[in-house]
């Protein structure tokens, strides 16, 4: 784990109620973790190229969480331009979504998820499962050296 700041976390989140259950859960786990919040795609793809003067001086994050079903561009389609950027393609994804369709695991992980995590309905499961998410990558995750993207401005 890297014991110099805190771990970034950023979420593709386009419901409140789905920001702040994730927020609470990841309250839970106790470590120290910096939650960034985007509504869809595009904002997500701002973020990680710091585009635009909200996200100019935006922190590169440790894991990006996901739902495939997000407004806008379809998060598959996400997903694969993060893996085609050379600056952000080490970046893990990890897709957390109520889908089950078989077709739709066997997309994400083909188009380079990290991992596809079916989200709980209950509280306390989802809680549980965002504490063993957080504990798995975060524990004693180590990150390359020099992964800080350049601050240029990227084509979308």
């Amino acid at each position: 784990m890297n014991d110099q700041r805190s771990l970034r976390l950023l979420a593709m989140v386009d419901n409140p109620g789905d920001a702040r259950q994730l927020q609470r859960a990841m309250q839970r786990t106790g470590l120290a973790v910096e939650l960034y919040f985007v509504g869809d795609a595009i904002e997500a793809l701002q973020f990680l190229r710091r585009q635009g003067d909200r996200f100019l001086h935006a922190p590169r994050p440790d894991l990006v969480l996901l739902d495939t079903d997000m407004p806008g561009r379809d998060g598959l389609a996400f997903l694969a331009t993060i893996k085609q950027d050379e600056h952000l393609r080490a970046i893990p994804v990890v897709i957390m979504t109520a889908s089950e369709i078989e077709a739709e695991v066997r997309a994400a992980y083909r188009t380079g998820a990290a991992g596809y995590i079916l989200k709980p309905a209950d509280m306390d499961e989802f809680a549980a499962t965002i504490d063993k998410l957080v504990q798995y990558w975060f524990g004693r995750m180590r990150l390359p050296e020099n992964c800080e993207p350049r601050t240029e401005q990227h084509g979308q």
